[in-house]
């Protein structure tokens, strides 16, 4: 009874996330990736629960793929630091670069709609749907083309690009952050003479 009512419960927490997905308009894509559930379920939810008329949208094409789109200087800069300290805080992603980031899809999904709808809240107009959080958060866990930086004065978060050598400005206090190449090599600088000196004793 005990594996039953597990897979029981995993079903319906499934079932729950992704309804709650379908009601912050994420695209098919997006609810397989973060419940598991087959297109074909996913679009017999949507029939069997959103009404005809309601105010949810079913967007269809393909998700996000544009990091350029977090850069930009128009506003949806401000809207991407707000959010990725959101998705902190909420648990998405790890308060440190390289921590655990193999939270349990479902339960961290759960926690990214969370984080989204306090997002909603927050910022007045908000300028990034669902789909693009989800395409940050997904990106911020992989850093691949973009990642945290915390600014060394005032410890505040800022989203750059990973492969980034210009200075660029700390949103929360203006200092100059350095580039992330730098930085990298600040750190084997300084982990070198600890392995100098672990090669003397020898």
């Amino acid at each position: 009874m005990r594996v039953t009512d597990d897979r029981y419960q995993r079903d319906r927490s499934r079932l729950e996330l992704a309804l709650r997905l379908i009601k912050l308009e994420a695209r098919t894509r997006t609810i397989r990736e973060w419940t598991g559930l087959s297109d074909d379920r996913i679009r017999k939810l949507f029939r069997s629960y959103i009404r005809p008329g309601a105010a949810v949208k079913r967007h269809r094409g393909k998700s996000p793929e544009q990091i350029g789109f977090f850069l930009r200087a128009s506003g949806v800069d401000a809207d991407t630091h707000a959010l990725a300290a959101l998705l902190i805080l909420f648990g998405v992603l790890p308060a440190v670069t390289g921590g655990n980031r193999r939270a349990a899809p479902i339960a961290r999904g759960k926690l990214l709609c969370e984080a989204y709808e306090a997002y909603e809240r927050i910022v007045p107009e908000p300028r990034i749907d669902f789909e693009h959080a989800a395409f940050l958060a997904r990106a911020l866990t992989t850093e691949d083309e973009i990642c945290l930086r915390w600014c060394e004065h005032c410890g505040g978060i800022n989203v750059v690009e990973r492969m980034s050598l210009r200075h660029l400005d700390c949103r929360a206090c203006d200092a100059v952050l350095p580039p992330q190449r730098q930085l990298k090599t600040a750190r084997s600088s300084r982990r070198a003479p600890a392995t100098l000196t672990a090669q003397s004793r020898h």
